[in-house]
Formats: structure tokens, sequence, C-alpha cells
């Protein structure tokens, strides 16, 4: 399922192939989001133009609508949204947990009371249900439910969610193992938790690699802390996670953050950021994250990046899309999230050459010296 391609000689960093039963994906690698089964204001050309290998969808929000029975009525996420690539559907456990800071959640050992954010209505996920429900999705990659303990929880908090975490992943496996059908069943990734505590991190890897599942999964970082804290869990977490399968950061999406977890021995990341700061009027380039509406682009007649062969950056000006932005034109928004998505694709091919070169850490030094300004 995963083959370990190269490792750099001067960092951890490694590059791999993951097979899926809709295709290969070559690490590392960056993912798009499309929560709701699509990735904002792309069609699937545009998703194929910027060459991802593959997406991710989201449980909790297509359970909640249009439904997994829907979908699966429908024959599935790929033939639904008629595309060939692999899917990756996260549990739902974030977007739940998340839910508990208006007091909408109610936890127990057995599974998760919450209401929903459309309706109010109530709902109660268990890891068995999670499980059923991304089946039913039809994704290539799965995610076992885990608790996502609030960044302000106390460590004797933590302890008890990454308990429950590891008690609820035994339960995902079990419902995984009735489900499996053929070749074509989805991958079951487990999930390290234990927050700022990296006695509790290390012991949550130690408990998840020790399952063999066919990837190993980081989360309950990027949630408030800071780089300095997130890049020392990542360092305390990856030495004890299997080299022969794919680590998944979730939840990171920022130009920096990928070189960095990459050279700590990160395979696969994901993020709603790339089209969110676009629908905000942001763009990354190598010099840096740049607001497109200020007033010194509105002359500016080069692309939003000249290294970038993206479908905005080979055919429009800084000073076009500045007027879209400001014009509040939908492809002003496009244009802004069919870049910053491809340039965080072109990140991990790039750093892909640059590991099979053994030429990493230059490579990451050069790029932060120039992106971060330093």
């Amino acid at each position: 399922m995963f083959i370990k391609k190269h490792q750099d000689q001067n960092s951890l960093a490694r590059t791999g192939e993951l097979t899926t039963a809709h295709g290969t994906i070559k690490t590392p690698t960056f993912m798009p989001v499309g929560t709701k089964a699509t990735v904002k204001t792309l069609s699937n050309q545009e998703i194929k133009n910027i060459k991802s290998e593959i997406i991710l969808a989201n449980t909790y929000h297509l359970y909640l609508r249009p439904g997994a029975d829907l979908v699966e009525k429908m024959g599935g996420l790929h033939k639904w949204m008629n595309h060939n690539i692999p899917m990756l559907t996260d549990s739902g456990g974030f977007q739940v947990f998340s839910l508990g800071r208006q007091g909408n959640v109610k936890i127990d050992d057995n599974g998760v009371t919450f209401k929903s954010h459309l309706d109010g209505s109530s709902h109660y996920f268990t890891p068995e249900k999670a499980i059923q429900i991304q089946h039913q999705l039809g994704a290539d990659i799965i995610m076992a439910f885990d608790e996502c303990a609030p960044a302000d929880s106390s460590k004797e908090y933590f302890k008890k969610a990454m308990t429950r975490t590891h008690n609820w992943l035994i339960r995902s496996i079990k419902e995984h193992q009735k489900l499996l059908k053929d070749k074509e069943s989805p991958l079951l990734f487990g999930i390290v938790q234990g927050g700022m505590h990296q006695d509790l991190r290390q012991e949550s890897a130690k408990f998840i690699n020790s399952l063999d599942l066919p990837g190993n999964a980081i989360g309950g970082l990027s949630v408030g802390e800071s780089k300095k804290d997130m890049y020392e869990m990542i360092s305390a977490v990856t030495p004890h996670l299997s080299e022969n399968k794919p680590r998944y950061l979730m939840g990171v999406g920022t130009p920096e953050d990928l070189v960095e977890a990459i050279s700590r021995g990160i395979d696969m990341f994901d993020c709603v950021n790339p089209t969110r700061i676009a629908r905000h009027g942001s763009f990354w380039n190598q010099d840096g994250q740049h607001t497109i509406r200020n007033k010194r682009f509105e002359f500016d007649s080069a692309p939003l990046d000249q290294d970038c062969d993206c479908e905005a950056c080979q055919n429009h000006s800084r000073s076009y899309i500045r007027h879209l932005l400001v014009e509040k034109e939908i492809l002003g928004l496009r244009l802004l999230s069919i870049h910053n998505l491809h340039f965080l694709i072109n990140l991990g091919r790039q750093s892909q050459e640059a590991i099979e070169k053994n030429q990493f850490q230059a490579f990451k030094d050069n790029f932060l010296s120039q992106y971060l300004q330093r």
C-alpha cells in the first residue's frame, strides 16, 4: 500500500508512493479539502489542472446534508462527484468536538451527542457509526473517530481524551473489518492525540503504531499553539511512527509549515487555508503571503508568481485579479484558489525532487529565507 522510495540524507524528509483503489499518490503531498463534496469554487477539471492526486471530503457535513444514504445510493462520492482520483474522508471528530465550544456536545465513553449547526437537531456519533458513514461515502482512505480535546484542557483531561481515542480506534478497526468487502475497500488510518504534552504524544504514537494500520495520522495540532510548539510535537511523534507507513499531519496547510513538517518526516497534509485566504483576497508566492487588494497591485502587470504555471498566473495579471476582488467577482476568488492550491501542491512536488537529490535541507533553507524574508 505504501512504499518509501527515498530517504533524504540530511533530514527525516522522504518520498513515497501510497496506492489506493483509485490511484497512486506520490508523497510528500498536499491534499485540497472539499468539505461538502466540492473544493470551493473549483471544477473537477481545475482540480486535475493543478495536478492534485487526492482530495478530501468531510464526514460530519455530508452526514448532515445530503446524508450518507443519498451518497451511497448515487454510487458513492467518486461517481456522484464525477471524480476518478483518490479521496479521503475524515471521521467528523474535529467538527463534532469544535461544536463543544458552544456547549452543544456531550461526551461519554461510548460516543458523542451533538447538535447540528444547521437546524439544532440532536445526533449521536459512535466510532462504529463514523466508520459506517465513511464506508457509505466510499472514500479510498478513512479516519478513525477520535476525541480532539480543547487546547486549554488540563493534562489530566488530555490523557483521558487520548485513552478514549485509543479505545475508539479499537472499535473503529473492528467495525471496519466487519464492513470490508473487496480490494476496493478503504484504508483505515488511526490518529495520534495528546495535546501539547510530549509524553502523551509519544505514548499515543506508540499505541497507534502498534496496531499496524495502513497509515498513521497526527491530529490536534495547528489549533492555536505556537509554530515552535507544533514543530516540537511533530518531532516528538514521528520517530515512533513506522517508516513504512504514510504519516499524515491533519489540518496543517501553510507553506512554511509544509517544509518544516516534511523535514520532520511528514508525508501528507490537508487544510482549508488555501481556499479560505483566497476568499479573503490573499495569495502566496515565493516572497510570502500578500493581499491582492493592496493599492500597490493596482497597476501591476506581473502574474501572482513569476515562476508559477497555474491558470491564474499564465493568463492574468495582479492588476486584473485585484480588480476582480475589488468588484467582488467570483472569478477572482476562483483564480486565487487555483493559484494557492497549486502553490502548495507544487511545493510538495518540489520537495519530492529535492529529497530525491538529497538536497532537501538546502531547498528548505532557501525557500524559507525568501518566503519569510529572513
